[in-house]
This record gives structure tokens, sequence and C-alpha cells, in this order.
């Protein structure tokens, strides 16, 4: 068995649609090698997505690899880490039923919540405050969404998730994690390494109760098995009847047509092609059909200009604070139309409103050009 991954000889025998719930699970364990190389699997593709989306939130390469999955209970895990964590609690809401738990080191997310806060994860905050640990639940809601969109490919089905909860906990400490898993039942911990940069370098643990567990393998291994036997089908089917009547009919054709075509290249004249000389197409139907649609409201807007600010300073901004735009004063503003820019134009008041007074029509090459 590998550490996480399916054996070639493995991988093999579930495409040749071989069922593994002939392998015994050994003693002592609620799970077949079988069984916890599938849920390593999963859990290699599904956290590896997840490591891409952490690793754009936030600007750092981001590493979670090497599955390693182990049966245990809640108060050996308890026992063997007895450290503060960030719990984030997954329901699935289509696909699966139950929930599985992530765990994540409370130092590891405090330094994801500061880089998340446009620091630079070297000197993070002592406690996840308020505002910290709305930073980092964002982080980890985006990673568990991206691993429920891999599931869904593995599994060829549809997979959704409910919003994930988020929790600091002391496992030294806090009696329970969750209410669905029990202190001493078996449940099923996949446990990643999990390095950004050289700021970071820890364990990533994933918590599964058993039924939860062997839901994901069983949908994996019909997801691997179905085309396997779609790709048998065809060599097992005979060959299409009737075939051998074509040759006894060949010869026949063989022997009627070369005179005609001999008197034919003798008696047809040969005149050069013309065409009819091209005209600009219009556009049928315009004049009349455009009345179909003149009654269909459009929005428009005018955009004095954009600009981007981080988390930090859009939480600071107070009654009179000040945004600087993009555009400098006297600079023509946009005007869209659905959200779709075609023109340009200047601000002006008319009867104490606002208005716009259009000064330039955008060309349909720049429309284009904005569409690409």
């Amino acid at each position: 068995m590998s550490d996480g991954f399916l054996s070639q000889e493995e991988i093999d025998a579930l495409l040749r649609g071989e069922p593994v719930a002939a392998s015994p699970s050994p003693a002592g364990q609620d799970l077949s090698d079988i069984e916890k190389d599938a849920l390593g699997e999963i859990g290699n593709i599904s956290m590896g997505t997840a490591a891409t989306t952490l690793s754009v939130l936030l600007g750092r390469r981001v590493s979670i690899t090497t599955p390693k999955v182990s049966i245990s209970t809640l108060n050996e895990i308890k026992r063997q880490y007895p450290l503060p964590y960030l719990v984030i609690e997954v329901g699935y809401t289509t696909g699966l039923l139950g929930t599985n738990i992530l765990a994540v080191r409370e130092q590891d997310a405090l330094i994801i919540a500061d880089l998340m806060m446009g620091g630079d994860g070297t000197n993070p905050p002592s406690e996840l405050n308020e505002l910290y640990m709305s930073a980092v639940s964002e982080s980890m809601n985006q990673m568990m969404g991206s691993t429920a969109t891999s599931i869904s490919t593995m599994f060829k089905k549809k997979v959704d998730i409910a919003p994930p909860k988020v929790n600091l906990l002391d496992f030294a400490v806090d009696p329970e994690i969750d209410s669905i898993v029990s202190g001493d039942d078996p449940l099923v911990r996949v446990s990643f390494r999990m390095e950004v940069e050289d700021l970071i370098d820890s364990e990533l643990m994933q918590i599964l109760p058993l039924n939860v567990a062997r839901e994901m393998v069983e949908n994996l291994l019909n997801a691997v098995q179905k085309p396997a036997a779609a790709e048998a089908a065809p060599q097992a089917a005979p060959p299409k009847p009737a075939a051998a009547a074509a040759p006894q009919a060949a010869p026949v054709y063989a022997e009627a047509m070369p005179q005609p075509r001999a008197q034919t290249a003798q008696n047809v004249a040969v005149q050069p092609v013309q065409f009819a000389p091209l005209k600009p197409a219009g556009m049928p139907g315009v004049d009349t059909n455009i009345g179909l649609i003149m009654d269909v409201p459009l929005q428009i807007t005018v955009e004095l200009g954009r600009t981007r600010k981080l988390i930090r300073d859009i939480l600071e901004l107070t009654p009179g604070s000040v945004v600087e735009l993009d555009k400098l004063a006297g600079e023509p503003v946009d005007i869209l139309v659905n959200g779709k820019l075609i023109a340009k134009g200047e601000v002006v008041v008319i009867d104490e409103n606002f208005g716009v007074r259009i000064t330039d029509i955008i060309t349909p090459l720049e429309r284009a050009s904005q569409l690409q």
C-alpha cells in the first residue's frame, strides 16, 4: 500500500471493474487498504485545488501534499494535539450526506489572516479577533468551495456544501469539537503537510465520520468503474450481418461504367464557370424586427472612476473619508449601458439635477476590444 495513493495494481483492478469489497479489512481496522488509498487520492486532488485557491488569495506559493489516512478517535486526536485549532465544519447539501471537519493550527491561521489583511505574515497578530477571524473564515470558505468543485469532477455528479462554520477551539480544554463526532467513536483522520513559502510548514487535518468516508469511497469507485464498463461494451458487440453481400455486387458496376463515361467525355462541351457579381449583403428584417424590442428597458450608468483598496482600508472608512479615484479632474466620465461602455461625456447640472452631456461615442472596434 502506498502513502495515500492507489498503486498501479489497484488502479488496474478498478478499471477492470473488479469489486473492491472482495478485499477484506485488516484486523482491528474499519477501512480496507484500498478504501484508505481511495480516501488519500480524494484528499490529494481536492486539497491540491484548495492549495491553488489559497495561493491566489494570499499571493504566496501554497503547497498541500502527502495525505496520510488513519483510523482514530476524537479523544486520541485531542491527546496527540493539545493545541488551539481553528475548526472548520463543512456540511454537504447535495451529492453527499453528513459533514467533515478541517482543523488548522491557530498559529497558522494567524499568519493566513495577516496575509489576507495585507501584511507580509512575518509579524502576525497574537490572537484571532473578530476582524482577523472574518478574514481567515473567508479564505477557508473559498478553499472548501474549491474542494467541493473538484469532488464533483471526481465523482461525476454535483456536490454542494453549506457555508462553513468556523470556530477556535483548544483541543486540550474543549470537551467537544462537533456534536456529530463522539469522543471514542472511530473516525477517519486524513493528515496533510501544508507549506506557505517560508512562513508556514505545518500539518492540516481533515476529520471524517466513517459513514461519510465510506460514501466518498463508494462514489469514487462508481465513477471509475462506469467508464471502464462502457469501454468494455463495444469490444463484446458482434459484427454486423449482411456485410458479406457487398463484394458480390461490386463487379456488376465495374463492367457497366466505363462505356458511358467515354461517350460523355466526347459529347459534352466544357465552358468556364461564371459567377453572378457580388453585392453587399444587407440585414434582412432589421427595420421590421427592431420594433419588437423598442420597449425593452436598459440601465444607463455614469461612472466617475474606480479604485482598489485593501480590506483594512475599507474597514477604516468613516464619514468624511476621501476615496481617490483613477480619473483626473475634468476628465470625461464613462457612460455604460447594462454595464457595457458605449460613450464618454461630461457632468452637467440641469434644474438642480445632475446630468451628463455625451461628448464621444465609442466605436464598434473599441467596444469589441472592451469585450476581449
